[in-house]
């Protein structure tokens, strides 16, 4: 976010009344965003039971959102740039809301999964606009008192997200069981594009921009070919299918990369690839925001196939976990700036051990874990992952160059996003695939994202020792 205090120019604002009502808007696409990313956590297992599909749906629901949203996020912003901020949130936010009724609307596995990709790839037209318009509108001097509202409100609205979910599905209002969590989107994107339309300055872009398309086609088709293989191979067998579309999924990555080296306008900029420290925290911001992603899914499979909860139940088994992360991603505003890359490894410390604590209780008690027991190990876990999260991608970016800080605030978002898709459809597959009952396959699970973490750990020493100044 904060590279936009590099790239805006002096220019006239508006009011300070209109800057907060633009900031509203703004934070209002996001939150929808951050909703519509959490609330198949919950509810995928009631959506699979209604539609059929199986392991495979609950799979895809979480992971289709993330591929098309980590995918096009850079292309995205791009995009904004060479066309106008104003023209594409308008569309992208119209599209969203669209998505989310087909969504709501589907009647098949398949159709639902179309859909979810359509929400994830408008909405990475929306979100990267956001942060270009709040650094048009606000003041350099004044724009801090905006990007400090968005820690807590993505931080209470991934909270509210599952719980909203759970709510409305076991609500089954009208009789319409989950599809009220989608179709809510009709009321609440129609608002927000109403008032996007009236707020959002104009301005025309850029046309001298260049994009590249052929750069996201080969990234895009690498991604599902790597997603789709796993899914289908955990899901029906390791036959010549999914083992193909794992292969073609790695060769076009290959492409992808060598075009990355090639083109005269690449996704990721070249020289932030030789920049040990920015690599690094890619690496390891990859692994364990995919553990992390897995985690997740996993503990709301548990709480619901295993310990027999209902999705509000479960959502608000998870409550600590979530005030976790958020006590954990807000106190890190403060310390990251005198503890620099020891605040990543404590995050990462205090993650093992909330998910050993976690493995513990459930390979002692199994099915009988008692609800309460759950608090204090989600607890210590949600701290952990809000360190991580509070710190890892501003020490990643310690020693970049100002002129860099777009390209890898971009690149950064996108590799969270993607590594939420394979993660989730990576330690689910460990989940489904793992005989022994619900228990057992948890345990499994736990133990794979423990060893994700604890080899994290010692790749710590490669990251820059201190965030950038500027961000704080």
């Amino acid at each position: 976010m904060t590279q936009i205090l590099h790239d805006t120019k002096e220019t006239s604002h508006p009011p300070a009344r209109t800057r907060w009502a633009i900031l509203g808007v703004v934070l209002a696409a996001d939150v929808l965003d951050l909703l519509d990313a959490t609330i198949t956590n919950i509810a995928a297992p009631t959506i699979a039971q209604d539609l059929g599909g199986g392991a495979a749906l609950i799979q895809w629901l979480g992971a289709s959102y993330a591929l098309a949203l980590g995918v096009l996020l850079v292309l995205g912003g791009r995009l904004g740039d060479k066309y106008g901020r104003r023209r594409l949130f308008l569309a992208g936010l119209a599209g969203f809301t669209v998505a989310s009724v087909a969504c709501g609307l589907a009647a098949d596995p398949g159709t639902l999964v179309v859909a979810r990709l359509a929400q994830g790839a408008f909405g990475a037209l929306v979100i990267p606009q956001g942060f270009g318009i709040l650094g048009a509108t606000w003041p350099r001097d004044q724009i801090g008192k905006a990007f400090s509202l968005f820690g807590p409100v993505m931080g209470l609205s991934a909270v509210g997200g599952p719980i909203l979910a759970g709510f409305l599905v076991d609500a089954d209002l009208g009789g319409l069981g989950w599809r009220p969590m989608f179709l809510i989107n009709l009321l609440l994107g129609s608002a927000a594009l109403l008032a996007a339309a009236r707020l959002l300055p104009r301005d025309d872009g850029d046309r001298t921009i260049a994009v590249d398309g052929p750069g996201s086609a080969l990234l895009a088709g690498a991604m599902f070919g790597l997603l789709a293989g796993l899914i289908d191979g955990s899901a029906h067998g390791w036959s010549a299918s999914p083992v193909l579309l794992l292969l073609a999924g790695l060769a076009l990555f290959a492409a992808f990369c060598h075009r990355q080296r090639t083109a005269a306008n690449p996704l990721i900029q070249p020289s932030l690839l030789h920049n040990r420290g920015f690599t690094s925290g890619l690496l390891v911001g990859a692994v364990f925001f995919a553990a992390v992603a897995g985690l997740l899914y996993v503990i709301s499979l548990f709480l619901q196939q295993g310990l027999g909860r209902s999705p509000t139940g479960a959502a608000l088994a998870l409550m600590p976990l979530s005030a976790g992360i958020v006590i954990a991603s807000v106190a890190c505003y403060r310390l990251i700036g005198r503890f620099g890359r020891r605040l990543v490894l404590a995050g990462l410390l205090i993650t093992l051990a909330g998910t050993a604590w976690l493995l513990a209780l459930v390979t002692t008690s199994g099915t009988d874990t008692g609800g309460w027991a759950l608090v204090p190990p989600l607890l210590v876990a949600g701290l952990g992952m809000g360190t991580c999260f509070g710190s890892m991608y501003d020490v990643a970016i310690g020693d970049i160059a100002p002129s860099e800080a777009g390209s890898a605030g971009g690149s950064l978002g996108a590799v969270q996003q993607l590594s939420n898709a394979v993660g989730a459809a990576t330690v689910t597959t460990v989940y489904f695939k793992t005989g022994g009952g619900e228990a057992h396959a948890t345990a499994v699970s736990l133990t794979v994202v423990a060893a994700v973490a604890l080899v994290c750990c010692p790749l710590v020493r490669l990251l820059p020792r201190t965030a950038q100044e500027q961000h704080h």
